[in-house]
């Protein structure tokens, strides 16, 4: 068994960095697609046999669900975090705490969650301006969400525990089973169970059970530092403040991207039913993109966590650049295709040729430029795995909040056409690339004579 954990716990501090950060990033790249494919196969199906309403109430709860799975992901990289730097400095003892916290912190957080959501889902649904019709079809479908969460977010933390060992296809073989799952359970609900949305949540939360399961079952039987150990199931102080250090001030970047892209939105719905058709075909497609590019970003933040463990400032930096030019190449190369394929994308999902002549200059202007979002993401990320998640914090809101609006706002009011809201991203992702490429060497400078201080009191101490 130890022999078997050692083999699935890629060593991300020895070897070709640039080779290891690829085949590690790859199965996180297909999880993020696969999450993605899922996802549109539960909106299918209640689209091909619930009808427009059960389609709106599930529509309806997206800003809320991406926003509660965006905070899950964020709170995630703090353990991620964490356990890498442990991972790296060969501290076992230490990273089967941060293991055994974690999976106690999932249940808890979900409770809370529960007593937030539950009671208060109509109140979230009315101040989004939920249309009354649907209200108590989306009241129920987000009810059935809330009391999935601690089972949500224990697998987001299971996985995240085995990427912090260097594990990506576990989390990649039980997400695609648990989606397999998914679908079969929302034909069964659907169709025979004649149940709508409250049918699809269900499956959702029981496909999520059975990745939750078979990931804690790995993490059970597993020996490695991502083990699973009786001994260590309880909350320790220590480590639970470390992952909050990061995952805290993450989860606040996850919120600052959502208020931008809502009040980015509401510009958007100043075009009408076509521009609002429009925008959501096209964000299909950057949503794909996204993924790609923060699935090598969070790769590369581990890279640079475990390194720093290992106090291998020179392979910190390359895992950096190595991220840089990994996002580059594949964002780049699919971007170029999605550019060249925006007409035929697009009308995969629009019908009216109006809608889908403004959803290409949207994919158009969004793909071809998307590599900018990329090396941000890569950039925040670093500077994550290096443990200043506050800096990264502020330089997002500065970038993708205050100059993005600022931007639109100019520009818009210059030239009030659908294109120009969609320029407003590539420029706030260029000039925030430009904060940290100020902040980002100085940062990583300031850790290098950090762990040059430690290594040099712990010869001190040997001699």
């Amino acid at each position: 068994m130890a022999t078997l954990a050692r083999k699935r716990e890629m060593d991300l501090t020895t070897g070709p960095i640039f080779k290891k950060l690829i085949i590690y990033a790859i199965p996180f790249i297909f999880t993020n697609i696969l999450q993605i494919l899922f996802n549109a196969a539960d909106v299918a199906v209640v689209g091909v046999f619930c009808g427009d309403n059960a389609v709106a109430a599930v529509g309806a709860n997206t800003s809320l669900t991406s926003l509660l799975v965006s905070l899950f992901v964020n709170f995630s990289m703090g353990i991620n975090v964490v356990l890498a730097r442990y991972v790296g400095a060969q501290d076992k003892e230490n990273a089967r705490k941060v293991v055994g916290t974690s999976i106690m912190i999932a249940p808890i957080l979900g409770v809370v969650l529960i007593l937030i959501g539950v009671p208060f889902a109509p109140d979230f649904l009315k101040l989004m301006k939920c249309d009354p019709e649907i209200l108590d079809m989306a009241t129920t479908y987000l009810r059935i969400y809330f009391l999935g969460m601690p089972i949500t977010l224990l697998y987001n933390f299971c996985a995240s525990i085995l990427r912090a060992v260097g594990d990506t296809k576990r989390p990649l073989i039980f997400l695609a089973i648990g989606g397999g799952v998914n679908v079969l359970l929302n034909l069964f609900f659907v169709l025979v169970l004649d149940m709508t949305v409250e049918g699809v949540a269900i499956a959702t939360i029981t496909s999520q059970a059975v990745s939750s399961i078979l990931s804690l079952v790995v993490l059970i039987k597993g020996d490695g530092y991502g083990a699973l150990k009786k001994k260590y199931l309880k909350i320790y102080k220590e480590q639970f403040l470390k992952i909050a250090y990061i995952a805290v001030p993450s989860g606040l970047q996850g919120i600052a991207f959502n208020i931008s892209n809502v009040l980015i939105q509401s510009t958007v719905n100043s075009f009408g039913g076509v521009g609002m058709s429009a925008n959501t075909t096209a964000q299909q497609f950057d949503a794909i993109l996204y993924n790609m590019g923060n699935a090598i970003a969070m790769s590369s933040m581990a890279f640079v966590s475990q390194n720093l463990g290992a106090k291998k400032m020179d392979r910190v930096k390359q895992s950096i650049t190595s991220g840089v030019f990994a996002v580059l190449i594949i964002s780049l190369t699919f971007g170029l295709i999605f550019t060249f394929l925006a007409p035929f994308l697009c009308g995969i999902i629009a019908q009216s040729q109006e809608v889908i002549d403004m959803a290409v200059i949207r994919l158009r202007i969004m793909s071809i430029l998307y590599f900018t979002c990329s090396i941000m993401e890569v950039l925040s990320c670093s500077l994550r795995g290096m443990g200043k998640p506050i800096i990264s914090l502020i330089i997002s809101i500065l970038g993708a909040v205050v100059i993005r609006i600022i931007c639109l706002e100019i520009t818009f009011a210059i030239w009030p056409y659908f294109a120009t809201i969609f320029f407003s991203y590539p420029i706030s992702w260029t000039l925030t690339i430009l904060m940290y490429l100020c902040v980002v060497p100085t940062f990583y400078k300031r850790v290098k004579r950090q762990v040059e201080n430690e290594l040099e009191k712990r010869e001190e101490v040997n001699e």
